[in-house]
């Protein structure tokens, strides 16, 4: 039968605890399928067509979730690290049996919007180089920002390595001696923000990142804190192609 999945998976990625306790709860008759009490928890069944109940609670099941994190300084963009705490590491609980992963990375010390999910298609199509999804950043930068720069990021900056990047959009909020700006880029080259402005002769002293594709930092969400997207959030980011 198309499209089925064993019980005890449907029930372990829905929240229903361990596939241990679960073997459990089917053996004492605590799972129904579509009214009957079942007691083999490797059954397989459909999650969308047939009715899954535990103790009377109807299981809404999600192959998928999706997440927006604000990303502190000091945790690093991966699901495993021995040295540093992770993002992952930040995810509520009550996600963990999704498995979730970050979408790219975020330098350890920048801050700032960072996804999570499960979902290896869209983190695929986001990070695909093809697409050229644009990133947002605020950023603080030591040294006087000038319109010759944004000139220079217009056309595109050489960095140390010799590589050429695509244009991009600086905008400068403040030009001091130590300036404020936000800059869109539409790759994700290793500490590619700080090293354009090493090529200009300047240092970033603060970066956060503010958007990525149309979604925007939610700015109530504490540092290390996360939220499931919403609907309206997903529909802009799977429908990608249709913005840029």
């Amino acid at each position: 039968m198309a499209d089925t999945q064993r019980l005890d998976k449907i029930l372990s990625n829905s929240g229903f605890g361990t596939r241990k306790e679960i073997k459990q709860m089917v053996r004492v008759g605590q799972v129904t399928v579509d009214g009957r009490v079942v007691k083999d928890s490797s059954m397989h069944v459909n999650p969308y067509q047939n009715e899954v109940m535990v103790n009377g609670q109807k299981v809404e099941y999600r192959e998928f979730v999706y997440l927006m994190m604000n990303k502190p300084a000091g945790v690093v963009s991966a699901t495993w690290d021995n040295k540093f705490k992770t993002v992952v590491d930040l995810v509520p609980e009550a996600y963990r049996h999704f498995d979730v992963f970050p979408v790219g990375r975020l330098d350890r010390d920048t801050e700032g919007l960072l996804l999570l999910t499960n979902d290896g298609q869209l983190a695929h199509d986001l990070l695909s180089p093809k697409k050229h999804v644009p990133k947002t950043y605020y950023a603080k930068v030591d040294g006087k920002i000038s319109q010759t720069d944004v000139e220079v990021f217009k056309k595109g900056v050489g960095l140390d390595d010799g590589y050429e990047t695509l244009p991009a959009q600086l905008v400068i909020l403040k030009s001091e001696e130590q300036s404020e700006i936000e800059l869109t880029i539409v790759e994700g080259k290793f500490h590619q923000v700080k090293r354009m402005f090493e090529a200009v002769g300047k240092k970033v002293t603060y970066l956060q990142r503010i958007t990525m594709g149309a979604v925007d930092l939610d700015r109530g969400l504490e540092l290390g804190a996360c939220r499931e997207l919403t609907h309206r959030e997903l529909d802009e980011l799977k429908n990608i192609d249709n913005e840029l």
